[in-house]
C-alpha cells in the first residue's frame, strides 16, 4: 500500500510566485535557463541551473556550481523570496492545457515504496544524470523540485479536489513561454488531511509517469541520510520524496517523434521498397498526416507523407512492451533497416515532442538537417501502468508528458 504523508511546504508569497517559478532543469538547456533567466534575480534558475551565475561555458557541474545553487537556496529563504508553511500539509496543483485540465495533489511519497516496488518505474535512468541531481539534493538538502506520479482514479480523492477548485486558488497565473494556466491550493485541514492519507494508502501502486532521474536521485539522497542517522528515525522528512501525484485519466500523453539524419545504405527508392516487407505503405501526399490509431506511422520523406501500417505477424501482440508502436518503429525501422540500435547515444536520431507539431518534423527535414521524420501514436497511460506492473521497462524516448511541472511552486526540505 502507498505510504504518503503531508509535508512543511517552502514556498513563495502569492505576489512573487511568476518571479520565483520556472520550467524544470530538464527540458531546457543552460543557454535556455540563462535567457529565460534574464536580469530576474528571483528565478528558481538560479538555484537548478546556477551555472547561469558564472560565465558562459563554465562547466555547469563543476563543484563552485552546486555550491553556488545552494548559496542562492539559502538567499531566496534569507530574502523571503521562499516561505516556509507553518504545518505540514498537502497541496493541489490543477494545469490546464488547450482547454484540458489535470488537478494533482502534492504529497510527500516513501522512499521504502520505491525501493520496494509499491513506486513503480518504466524507464531505466543513467547514472550521470541521477548523480548531478544527488548533488544539487545534497548541498540543498532539499527536493527543489517534485517528481511526477499517477494513481488508478479514485472517486473519493476526485471529489475532494472538485471541492477545492472550485475555491479561489493561492497562485493562479499562465506561463508565458506556454500559454497554459497553473493554479494551486493549500490542504490544511486535519480531515482532508487525513482522507487523502488514508485513500492512498489502500492503492496497491504509485506510478512514475515523469521524472524517473529526479525520482532515483532523491530516494539515493534519502537512503544516504537514513543510514547516517542508523535508520532511527522513519517519519524523518529524508525518508521521503516530494512528488505530484495525478489521476491516471486526466493525463495528456503526447506523441513523441523521431528526425533521422540519413538513410545509411539506403537510395530513397530501395528504402521505400524495404518499408514494404513490414507495412503496408501509401503516399498521402504533402498535406500533414497524422497516425490515427495504434501500429500506424506517418512517414515524411521527399516532401511527402506517408502512412505506415504495421502488416500482421510482426510483433507479439501478448508482450505489452513489443506491440508497443515505439518498440515496433525501433526494431522494423531503426534497427533492421538503419542500424540504429542505441537510441540514447547514435548520434543520427533525434526526437521532438508532439507539442511541437508535425511542423517541427517537417521544418529539420526540408531544411536539410534531417533526411526523414517519423511520426507515433501517442502510448497510453494503461499501457505504461501494464508495463510497470510486469516489472518491465519502456524503450527510450517512448513518452512525453504535457504540461510540464512548474518548478518553484513548492520544494520540500529535508530537515
Amino acid at each position: 500500500m502507498a505510504l504518503v504523508k503531508p509535508f512543511q511546504g517552502l514556498r513563495p508569497p502569492k505576489e512573487w510566485v511568476e518571479k520565483v517559478e520556472c520550467r524544470p532543469y530538464d527540458v531546457l538547456n543552460s543557454e535556455e535557463a540563462r535567457r529565460e533567466a534574464g536580469d530576474n534575480e528571483m528565478s528558481l534558475y538560479h538555484v537548478i541551473h546556477p551555472e547561469i551565475d558564472f560565465p558562459e561555458g563554465t562547466d555547469e557541474y563543476a563543484p563552485c556550481v552546486y555550491e553556488k545553487g545552494a548559496e542562492n537556496f539559502a538567499k531566496f529563504q534569507r530574502n523571503g523570496w521562499l516561505i516556509q508553511d507553518a504545518k505540514p500539509m498537502y497541496y493541489i496543483y490543477s494545469q490546464t492545457m488547450n482547454g484540458r485540465t489535470q488537478n494533482g495533489i502534492v504529497l510527500a511519497a516513501s522512499v521504502d515504496d520505491y525501493l520496494n516496488g509499491v513506486i513503480k518505474r518504466h524507464e531505466l535512468t543513467r547514472h550521470d544524470k541521477e548523480e548531478d541531481r544527488m548533488k544539487l539534493i545534497r548541498v540543498t538538502d532539499a527536493n527543489i523540485e517534485p517528481v511526477f506520479l499517477s494513481f488508478p482514479d479514485n472517486p473519493t480523492l476526485a471529489n475532494l479536489v472538485r471541492n477545492f477548485v472550485i475555491q479561489p486558488p493561492g497562485y493562479d497565473f499562465i506561463d508565458h513561454i506556454d500559454g497554459f494556466r497553473h493554479r494551486f491550493w493549500l490542504v490544511d485541514q486535519d480531515d482532508d488531511i487525513h482522507l487523502i492519507t488514508q485513500e492512498f494508502a489502500k492503492m496497491p501502486a504509485l506510478y512514475i509517469a515523469d521524472g524517473h532521474h529526479r525520482t532515483a536521485a532523491a530516494v539515493h539522497v534519502g537512503q544516504e541520510k537514513s543510514l547516517a542517522h542508523g535508520g532511527k528515525n522513519p517519519e524523518a522528512e529524508y525518508n521521503y520524496v516530494m512528488a505530484v501525484c495525478f489521476p491516471a485519466g486526466e493525463l495528456t500523453i503526447l506523441d513523441y517523434n523521431r528526425v533521422v539524419r540519413d538513410l545509411g545504405e539506403y537510395s530513397a527508392s530501395d528504402f521505400l521498397e524495404a518499408l514494404k516487407s513490414n507495412f503496408e505503405v501509401t503516399c498521402m501526399g504533402e498535406k500533414e498526416y497524422k497516425p490515427e490509431r495504434i501500429h500506424e506511422f506517418a512517414l515524411y520523406f521527399h516532401v511527402n507523407w506517408y502512412r505506415l501500417r504495421v502488416l500482421a505477424g510482426r510483433f507479439n501482440g501478448n508482450d505489452p512492451v513489443d506491440s508497443l508502436d515505439v518498440s515496433i518503429s525501433s526494431r522494423l525501422i531503426l534497427d533492421e533497416l538503419l542500424g540504429i540500435k542505441d537510441l540514447r547515444r547514435d548520434h543520427r536520431i533525434d526526437f521532438v515532442g508532439g507539442l511541437r507539431g508535425l511542423s517541427e518534423l517537417k521544418r529539420r527535414c526540408d531544411c536539410g538537417e534531417m533526411r526523414m521524420a517519423l511520426a507515433l501514436y501517442p502510448v497510453s497511460m494503461q499501457q505504461i501502468m501494464d508495463i510497470a506492473d510486469r516489472g518491465e521497462i519502456m524503450p527510450p524516448k517512448a513518452t512525453w508528458f504535457e504540461p510540464k511541472l512548474r518548478s518553484g511552486l513548492v520544494i520540500h526540505k529535508l530537515s
